[in-house]
């Protein structure tokens, strides 16, 4: 059996991020210690953080909706994209990895190319040197 302890400071762990997906998916602790298999004061316990949750009642509860990677680690499970296709998925992948400097300018090309760049109409048309800047500086 594993169990789980936060000590540290409750309040910044897994009790409260429990009691906060609880509370998203508009449920009373009666109800949720229901799903995980455990008795309302228990379900109490864990929120306060006097108690740590075991891994069947957080496999019971991620089964009902609950982000059991949120609770555990405070970090959201990325919600998952379907339908891209595999160059769709190559091209997040890459835009990913490029740096913030890098996906702005990116983006700036893209509004351009698909017509959804607000401010074209106000832009002066840029000077060679600017173009060459610009062109030096997507390679």
């Amino acid at each position: 059996m594993i169990v789980i302890r936060d000590k540290e400071n409750p309040m910044d762990g897994i009790g409260p991020r429990l009691r906060e997906e609880r509370e998203r998916l508009g449920m009373t602790q009666r109800v949720f210690g229901d799903i995980g298999g455990v008795e309302p004061n228990a379900q109490g316990k864990y929120e306060s953080g006097e108690r740590s949750p075991r891994v069947d009642y957080l496999a019971a509860l991620a089964a009902r909706g609950v982000d059991a990677l949120y609770v555990l680690s405070g970090t959201r499970t990325p919600v998952p994209l379907e339908g891209l296709s595999t160059d769709e998925s190559g091209l997040l992948g890459a835009f990913r990895q490029l740096s913030c400097d890098d996906q702005a300018a990116l983006w700036h090309l893209l509004r351009r190319l698909t017509n959804n760049d607000k401010s074209r109409q106000t832009m002066r048309p840029l000077t060679v040197e600017r173009q060459a800047f610009l062109t030096e500086g997507m390679r």
